[in-house]
C-alpha cells in the first residue's frame, strides 16, 4: 500500500506540470501506447512465427487502455521482460499441451489472447493480482517487470507466473466443459469468498491446497490444477502429509475429481502433464532455453 500511496503522491506532485504542458504537441512518432506498422519490431514478428501463424494467439505487450483494469495503477510492460515472458508461455505452456495432448487441443483450447502489464494490481485487503481470465479467451499476466529477476527460479517463476496461467487456463477450460458437481461437495459449508486472505493457516487440514482455494469451488478446482502440475510429488506428499487424515482425505477426493475430468474431458494424463511441466523447469532453470533471442528459424 506505502508504493501505491508514493504513486499517487508522485502523480499529484507532478499535476502542476502537467497542467502547464497540456498544450504540448505530443511525439506521435515515438508513442509506447499507439503502434503503427512503420513501428513494428522484431518481436512482433517473432510473435507472428510462433504465436499467430500456428495457434492464432495475440500477445500484447504494448500498453492498451481498454484491456487494462482502470481500478488499479497500472504500467506497461517492458519491452525485455516481454520478450522473456513470451518466451516461457511459449515453452512451458503451449509446447507443452502440444507434447502432452497434441496442437489440436493446443489450437483449439489455449487462450487467443495474452496482454501483459507490468505492475501487479494491488487490492485493499492486502493482496495482489497476479493474473485473470476472460471470456474464455484472454489472459492477463501482471508485474511483467519482475519476471527477469525470477525467470530462471522454477519456484518463484512458479508462483507468479507459471501457476497463474494454469490457473487461469484451467477456468477457461471449465467454461468449455464445467467440472462436476461432485467436487463441491467435498467441502461445501468451508469456502469464504473474498475472505479467504483473513482465515487462519490450517488450511490444509480443512480440505484447501491454498489459502485461495477456500474463496469458491471454482478457485478451488483450479488451484487444485494448477498447483498439482506446477509441483514435485515430494512437495505435494509433504503437503498431505501436514494436512492430517482428515485434510489428506478431502484433497485426494478432489484430486481424483481433477484427474478424472481432466482425462474423460480432454484425454489428458495430470501425471504426464506434471512430469512434462517439471522436466521443462529444469531445462529452462539451467540455461537449456534461450528466452532472449528474437531468431526465426
Amino acid at each position: 500500500m506505502k508504493r501505491l500511496a508514493y504513486i499517487l503522491t508522485a502523480m499529484l506532485a507532478a499535476a502542476p506540470f502537467l497542467v502547464s504542458c497540456e498544450q504540448d504537441n505530443p511525439d506521435r512518432d515515438n508513442s509506447i501506447i499507439v503502434v503503427n506498422k512503420k513501428d513494428r519490431t522484431p518481436f512482433d514478428d517473432w510473435l507472428d512465427a510462433y504465436f499467430v501463424h500456428p495457434y492464432n494467439i495475440q500477445f500484447k505487450y504494448r500498453y492498451q487502455m481498454d484491456e487494462s483494469t482502470l481500478s488499479y495503477t497500472s504500467i506497461p510492460a517492458d519491452y525485455n521482460a516481454a520478450i522473456m515472458m513470451a518466451h516461457i508461455v511459449k515453452f512451458m505452456c503451449i509446447d507443452t499441451y502440444d507434447e502432452v495432448a497434441g496442437i489440436d487441443f493446443t489450437r483449439r483450447y489455449f487462450p487467443k489472447m495474452f496482454f501483459l502489464m507490468g505492475e501487479w494490481e494491488y487490492k485493499n485487503n492486502g493482496t495482489m493480482i497476479l493474473g485473470t481470465a476472460e471470456s474464455g479467451r484472454k489472459i492477463k499476466l501482471a508485474g511483467i517487470n519482475y519476471l527477469p529477476g525470477y525467470a530462471r527460479d522454477p519456484g518463484q517463476l512458479n508462483h507468479y507466473y507459471l501457476k497463474t496461467i494454469h490457473h487461469e487456463f484451467t477456468h477457461i477450460l471449465n467454461q468449455t466443459k464445467d467440472f462436476p458437481v461432485k467436487f463441491s461437495q467435498i467441502t461445501p459449508e468451508s469456502y469464504v469468498t473474498d475472505s479467504w486472505n483473513d482465515t487462519d493457516s490450517d488450511y490444509l487440514r480443512r480440505g484447501f491446497i491454498s489459502k485461495y482455494s477456500q474463496h469458491s469451488d471454482r478457485e478451488d478446482f483450479a488451484e487444485m490444477m494448477s498447483m498439482y502440475i506446477t509441483n514435485s510429488p515430494e512437495r505435494w506428499e509433504s503437503w498431505l502429509n501436514t494436512a492430517g487424515d482428515s485434510g489428506r482425505s478431502f484433497l485426494e477426493s478432489k484430486l481424483d475429481i481433477v484427474r478424472d475430468y481432466m482425462d474423460n474431458s480432454f484425454g489428458i494424463d495430470l501425471d504426464e502433464l506434471r512430469s512434462v511441466i517439471l522436466r521443462r523447469e529444469e531445462e529452462l532453470a539451467s540455461g537449456q532455453v534461450d528466452i532472449e533471442s528474437l531468431d526465426i528459424k
